[in-house]
């Protein structure tokens, strides 16, 4: 199969699966007044707040031209409905370019999830809604035998570009050399799609990723690729994803409260069961989880 019938079969599937789980039914919002008074007043003169991704991040953000769906996309609706302005969504290359940008105020959020790290922290803020994990996509049958990062040595693995797995991969890549082992040769992408189709089309032996959005595209490969690596650590300790915001601005706590009140009325795990993703829920959104004990 060539690279552009690949394309197409990723994005194929992507579609068939937002088909299917747009069958579940999202209760609309009673918007809270006391949530929009709240927020700060260029939003509300707006009616409007715009959050920022770098693409598509299955299931939680499908991008399609100018449309996004998902998990995401389904949650910054209700989200808004309760703040009483309408969130829109925008794309950028890349994640430092979400990052970089909030930080320098080019952008007002990115509703994520994006991978909440005490490094972040000192730029930007996180209101973390989401329970991470990080593993491999690898071919049927594990053939290259990738069960941690120790069993990564010497293999070509993807990552996300400027992702908390590049980092831990290129660090695993130094101490693969030190032990005396060859080094990872490490394939940065810009986003999830391209990252799996490197797999899919051979070029890269697994894919190190978030769980949530890997059981997807495995789930979406016609018995092509599997997981590995599940119940390791793999580099990580708990892993917190969220909403990033500039350091220190009042929206922190607005959508904080929220995402707690979609909580509360059961809406937020309606959506979460929707798009398959019971497993990374959270009982209580937080800000900057992060190196804390969160619920």
């Amino acid at each position: 199969m060539n690279k552009t019938s690949l394309i197409a079969a990723v994005f194929g599937t992507l579609l068939t699966q937002v088909a299917f789980a747009q069958d579940a039914a999202i209760p609309a919002q009673t918007l809270n007044e006391a949530l929009h008074t709240r927020l700060p007043e260029e939003f509300v003169k707006a009616g409007k707040m715009v959050a920022v991704n770098s693409g598509s991040f299955p299931p939680y953000e499908i991008v399609t031209g100018r449309d996004m769906s998902g998990a995401s996309a389904d949650m910054s609706k209700a989200l808004g409905e309760v703040l009483g302005v309408k969130i829109e969504h925008t794309t950028v290359s890349g994640l430092p370019a979400i990052l970089s940008g909030i930080s320098a105020g080019r952008y007002q959020f990115g509703f994520g999830p994006i991978g909440d790290f005490p490094s972040r922290q000192e730029a930007n803020d996180f209101v973390d809604w989401v329970k991470e994990f990080v593993v491999f996509a690898v071919h049927k049958g594990n053939p290259e035998g990738i069960v941690s990062l120790d069993t990564a040595c010497g293999k070509r693995i993807a990552v996300m570009a400027g992702g908390s797995a590049e980092k831990v991969i290129k660090a695993q890549a130094e101490k693969c050399v030190a032990d005396g082992k060859e080094a990872i040769q490490v394939q940065s992408f810009t986003d999830q799609p391209t990252s799996i189709l490197a797999v899919r089309s051979k070029r890269s032996d697994a894919f190190f990723s978030s769980q949530a959005p890997l059981t997807y595209f495995v789930q979406q490969s016609n018995g092509e690729l599997e997981l590995a690596g599940v119940g390791e650590k793999n580099g990580f300790d708990d892993l917190y994803q969220g909403a990033v915001v500039p350091k220190n601005s009042p929206l922190s706590e607005v959508l904080r409260d929220g995402l707690q009140v979609l909580i509360d009325n059961g809406t937020y795990a309606t959506i979460m069961k929707k798009w398959g993703l019971e497993n990374n829920m959270i009982q209580a959104a937080g800000i900057n989880l992060a190196g804390k004990t969160a619920k």
